[in-house]
């Protein structure tokens, strides 16, 4: 047991040679192995989890379409886990860092938020799972369900603009940032559900492959990082903590 602890001390040490990017490419694989895998196969398989999934689905827009008010608002909530409101948060933040000399942190936000868009694009077309079909349905969406594009870009998105700006938040507010982010992601995800455009299924499946991107993606620039000889940092400080004077705002540039 000892030897255990010492062993994962290793791997969570950001002072080792792999050290946590290890840990975390890890991470990315068997969110993607496991959880990922499974929610895939019951998809594919329309096994008992679908079955239940489909079921919970029809309950929820049943409850949710009487009220035009609640549809109002869960639409409007939805809209923090679209496309175009990633384009309006992201592509400044991408312009601020880069002015700020911190380029390898733009390159990080552009190929997390572009990339994982993509890598979702492809895995609906592969496995190419219907929406839901409901009775007077209240909302509609373009593409296939499996994984849920809001789901897993509201996680990898959000994920990546706290890693980035994390370094200027007071420590004592990080918790609190962390928290209003697991919230905002878990409430566009249930506006998903409610506004009966996905399955429960696919908005999980969308959450752990977010999460498995963020991981691969956040490993691999700390892998970055480090060959070009920056020293490793644990994730909990931020992807740059060096770079806090910079990017905070009303700091001459």
């Amino acid at each position: 047991m000892t030897g255990l602890r010492a062993g994962v001390r290793r791997r969570l040490d950001p002072d080792g040679r792999y050290g946590l990017r290890v840990t975390l490419f890890g991470l990315a694989f068997l969110l993607v192995a496991i959880p990922f895998g499974f929610l895939l196969d019951q998809v594919k398989r329309n096994g008992t989890l679908v079955r239940l999934d489909t079921s919970a689905a029809r309950h929820l827009h049943e409850w949710v379409r009487h009220s035009d008010q609640l549809v109002s608002d869960l639409k409007f909530l939805t809209f923090f886990g679209s496309p175009i409101w990633f384009y309006v948060i992201v592509t400044p933040a991408v312009v601020w860092v880069w002015r700020r000399g911190h380029r390898r942190l733009a390159v990080f936000l552009l190929v997390t938020v572009l990339g994982g868009g993509l890598l979702d694009t492809v895995v609906k077309e592969v496995v190419s799972r219907a929406r839901p079909s409901l009775v007077d349905p209240v909302a509609s969406a373009h593409g296939k369900s499996f994984p849920s594009g809001h789901a897993m870009s509201s996680t990898f998105t959000y994920g990546a603009l706290l890693l980035v700006f994390l370094p200027v938040i007071a420590r004592r507010y990080r918790p609190v940032a962390v928290g209003a982010a697991i919230v905002l992601v878990v409430a566009i995800c249930f506006s998903r559900l409610a506004l009966g455009v996905h399955f429960i299924t696919d908005v999980v499946g969308g959450v752990v492959l977010g999460l498995a991107w963020l991981a691969a993606s956040t490993a691999a620039f700390s892998t970055w990082r480090v060959e070009r000889g920056k020293p490793a940092v644990e994730v909990t400080e931020g992807l740059e903590p060096e770079a806090a004077p910079d990017l905070a705002v009303g700091q001459s540039g």
